[in-house]
Order: structure tokens, then C-alpha cells, then sequence
């Protein structure tokens, strides 16, 4: 799957305020969610399964990897 940057609706967390160090995703694709470095917004992006991404928000959420 090839994600034009140009013509997506880029999200990040409201959490991340002006800082440089943050995930952008794009919300609007069926079955996906393209996932890319807000430092690089013309850089490629990673294509993960939307099943795969709820699980990694899930354990995000659950504190399953700890404190960062």
C-alpha cells in the first residue's frame, strides 16, 4: 500500500504538544493505520494492521510496557 503524504489526514496525540518527538497516524484508512515520524512528515510511513494498532493502544493504555 503507497500513502501520498500530501493528501492525508495526519493526526497526533493532543499529549504531545509542540514537542518534536512524536507518532503521526491517519485514521481514515479501511483495515489499516499509517503510522509516521512527525519530524519527517514527507519520510515513509508504516502500514500496521488496524487490529494490530487497537492492541499496541490497548497495552499503551493498560501500562503493559512501563513507564518510557
Amino acid at each position: 500500500m503507497s500513502i501520498d503524504p500530501t493528501n492525508t489526514r495526519w493526526m497526533k496525540s493532543s499529549y504531545s504538544q509542540s514537542g518534536g518527538n512524536c507518532i503521526e497516524v491517519a485514521p481514515n484508512f479501511p483495515g489499516v493505520v499509517p503510522v509516521r515520524d512527525s519530524k519527517n512528515p514527507e519520510g515513509p510511513a508504516l502500514i500496521v494492521p488496524a487490529a494490530s494498532w487497537s492492541a499496541f493502544v490497548a497495552g499503551v493504555r493498560a501500562g503493559d510496557f512501563g513507564a518510557v
